[in-house]
């Protein structure tokens, strides 16, 4: 199974590649992680349905046919670090690619999330594109640690 991270914007701070690609070393073969990062919008002038058309565009460009698409969203089911282990095993029994979008600086179209097979929220707080990346990396892989009882989380 690969997990698919689409992320608006293609540029992060060195210190979010780094722990990026600290994590995604760590995953196992069975379960590899990629990161496809497409570009965001100019913002200029245009209005939100014209930016928010072309950004989906460029995401939907990025994910092959037949793959599970989540989407991170502010107003998604919140999970616990436990409940997205067990979302996570369900993604592998499920045998799917899954794709989890984060969106760009005004988000993702209405009707996109919409359409999505589930729609997460990382935190009641705002954070910065570069810092939800890095979230959701550490916490896919220590979803994964969890279910393979690998010491990385401990209770």
């Amino acid at each position: 199974m690969k997990l698919l991270i689409v992320a608006v914007g293609l540029r992060v701070p060195d210190w979010a590649q780094t722990a990026w690609d600290d994590y995604a070393k760590r995953f196992p073969p069975e379960l590899k992680v990629e990161l496809k990062a497409v570009k965001t919008e100019p913002r200029g002038s245009k209005t939100l349905p014209t930016l928010y058309a072309a950004e989906r565009q460029r995401i939907e460009a990025a994910i092959p046919r037949g793959t599970r698409i989540v989407v991170l969203d502010e107003r998604g089911t919140n999970l616990t670090t436990q409940a997205l282990a067990t979302r996570l095993t369900s993604w592998q029994l499920g045998g799917d690619d899954v794709a989890l979008v984060i969106g760009g600086p005004d988000g993702l179209e209405p009707e996109f999330r919409q359409a999505a097979h589930e729609r997460i929220r990382l935190s009641d707080l705002t954070l910065p594109h570069a810092m939800a990346r890095v979230l959701l990396i550490e916490q896919l892989y220590r979803a994964w640690s969890i279910n393979a009882n690998h010491p990385y989380h401990r209770e």
